[in-house]
């Protein structure tokens, strides 16, 4: 009890206002159900919030098949997730990771057939790595128009969702479209999908390796961030670029690698989803896990442990809305509700600290000052 009372107080600064968000979150997504229900052929329910919340709960885990849709909608939201918190680590703002997601999903889809009846460690290996670069690429282009230009991350990579969402279009219907199916779409991946679990048991079928990758790189974005040079040069930046160039860092330089490699994170989000989940791409693919994977970073505070669990509750909420739908005929909007209420609460953190009484942390400016001012004076001997 003492080590997890530990643990908790070192995490409470920062887990405090996220917990806080998510329960008020509950709270006014129950509110909405029942004021609903009022205008139901049923009439005015006052168990409806309880008959929700248990739908959504039982859809997503009281049973080994419902844990695995959960798993499974969460294991892109995990990678994503953690591109998009990497670069709020160098404070970029990285809004193309649905652009950077749907490039990686396409050349997954489109390499991996060419490779369908090679072995599954070289058909794997190169459709994902195919994904990455095409991710990794994706996100260049914002950050050098960033370091070269000075033009905000913000507004070039909304632009290129859109020009990404067209292109995958293009590559499609031009390159990688497959004959003999009624609508365009890409060949089978044979070899080159990911192996599942199914054979530990029939509900494991739809549980692939996707969501061990994404757990593996859970620690490997933690040790990057936490224990590299590299990743305390990423944080020196994000906290204060005059700092870190005092310090003799490169601010340009990190802005370009690190949204390179924000892109090859939500690039491999996409090619997981393709080799794992869906196992082809039609010519109008559509998927919210680019813009969910921004909720996602918020809500986890851009930390790899909170992406984690910030993923496993949007899955989970993904998951469960089918049966929540079903058990309290309720749309399974609600689950949009949820979301876009506990990211109202994360952005008025000022009210979740008022109604709940959560001190502020104290910024960690001043000790990335420090350590950069330490690190400038080492690199000069």
């Amino acid at each position: 009890m003492s080590a997890i009372r530990h643990l908790w107080d070192r995490a409470r600064p920062v887990a405090a206002v996220p917990l806080g968000a998510v329960i008020l979150g509950l709270v006014v997504a129950g509110l909405v159900a029942l004021v609903s229900s009022v205008f139901t052929p049923q009439g005015f329910d006052p168990l409806l919030p309880f008959k929700v919340y248990a739908g959504l709960f039982g859809g997503a885990f009281l049973g080994l098949d419902h844990i695995t849709s959960t798993l499974v909608n969460a294991t892109p939201l995990i990678v994503a997730g953690l591109a998009v918190g990497l670069g709020f680590k160098a404070g970029l703002f990285n809004i193309g990771a649905r652009g950077q997601f749907l490039l990686g999903a396409v050349m997954a889809a489109g390499i991996g057939p060419m490779f369908a009846t090679s072995p599954a460690f070289i058909a794997i290996p190169i459709a994902l790595g195919a994904a990455a670069l095409a991710g990794a690429a994706w996100g260049f282009i914002p950050g050098a128009l960033k370091a070269w230009t000075g033009a905000h991350e913000v507004v070039t990579t909304i632009m290129l969702n859109f020009i990404g969402a067209s292109l995958v279009s293009y590559l499609v219907l031009n390159f990688f479209q497959a004959p003999g199916f009624s609508f365009a779409r890409t060949g089978p991946l044979g070899n080159a999908e990911l192996p599942t679990l199914g054979f530990l048991s029939p509900d494991l079928d739809r549980l692939n390796l996707g969501i061990l990758i994404a757990l593996l790189l859970v620690p490997a974005i933690w040790w990057l961030l936490f224990r590299s040079t590299l990743g305390f040069e990423i944080r020196t930046v994000g906290a204060n670029p005059d700092a870190a160039r005092y310090a003799g860092m490169r601010p340009a330089f990190l802005t370009i690698l690190t949204m390179s490699l924000s892109g090859m994170l939500a690039g491999t989000a996409g090619g997981l989803e393709i080799l794992g989940a869906t196992h082809y791409m039609p010519a109008s693919y559509g998927s919210s896990v680019g813009f969910d994977s921004i909720a996602v970073a918020l809500l986890g505070r851009s930390h790899p442990v909170g992406i984690l669990l910030a993923a496993l509750l949007f899955g989970a909420l993904r998951a469960g809305a089918g049966p929540m739908q079903l058990d309290a005929h309720i749309p399974v909007e609600l689950v949009d509700v949820i979301q876009a209420v506990i990211l109202l609460f994360l952005a008025a953190d000022v009210i979740v600290r008022r109604l709940l009484r959560i001190r502020r942390a104290k910024p960690p400016l001043a000790a990335v000052e420090a350590s950069a001012d330490s690190y400038a004076k080492q690199t000069s001997l």
